[in-house]
């Protein structure tokens, strides 16, 4: 609604997260994406993801090219993935809740995230810093959003970079963030 008002035309696709892998999530949105963006010809295309959206883009990126790319804005991403798979990722309900695509999510040099490397678009990263998982923050060692740690959310190739004192699953409803992200999407920087 936020982005509508401002004059965006908003394509919010889902995708079932805790089903399938990475890689066939990608496939399906970015097949949804194609649809949408064949009926109208759009001179940009900006992102704004949160979280594993963040890895569904820059795994379709990493092997493909989308011509009319604009500004990515990744809210909370696991750019460098996150301590809680690492620590959990064995435990049953953890497979359960989070699925096949949580599970390449961890921090390891072979986990899905760090093999795709840097990015090469405009890229502004935003981190959250309060948790709302009083557990969950106990397995990062510094500041960290309950999901992401704020370390781990930094990306190489990224042009900007912000910490809010939000929590993860609220991060997309935050007013601070709503106001960086329209930023980045018309100037490529949060500015001040």
């Amino acid at each position: 609604r936020f982005l509508g008002a401002e004059g965006y035309d908003v394509y919010n696709i889902g995708y079932p997260s805790t089903r399938l892998p990475v890689e066939e999530l990608t496939q399906r949105v970015f097949e949804a994406l194609d649809q949408q963006l064949r009926q109208r010809n759009y001179q940009k295309v900006h992102f704004i993801v949160h979280s594993l959206g963040s890895i569904l883009v820059r795994q379709h990126l990493k092997d493909n090219e989308l011509p009319a790319l604009g500004r990515v804005v990744m809210l909370a991403p696991p750019s460098q993935g996150s301590e809680v798979v690492d620590r959990l990722g064995g435990i049953f309900l953890y497979k359960w809740i989070n699925g096949p695509a949580g599970l390449q999510l961890g921090t390891g040099p072979d986990s899905l995230p760090n093999r795709l490397g840097p990015v090469d678009f405009e890229c502004g990263v935003l981190a959250g810093r309060k948790s709302i998982n009083l557990y969950l923050s106990t397995l990062f060692p510094g500041e960290n959003d309950g999901k992401v740690s704020v370390a781990r959310a930094k990306l190489q190739g990224m042009k900007d970079f912000r910490v809010l004192d939000v929590a993860h699953p609220f991060i997309m409803q935050n007013a601070e963030a709503m106001r960086l992200s329209l930023r980045f999407l018309r100037d490529g920087a949060f500015g001040s």
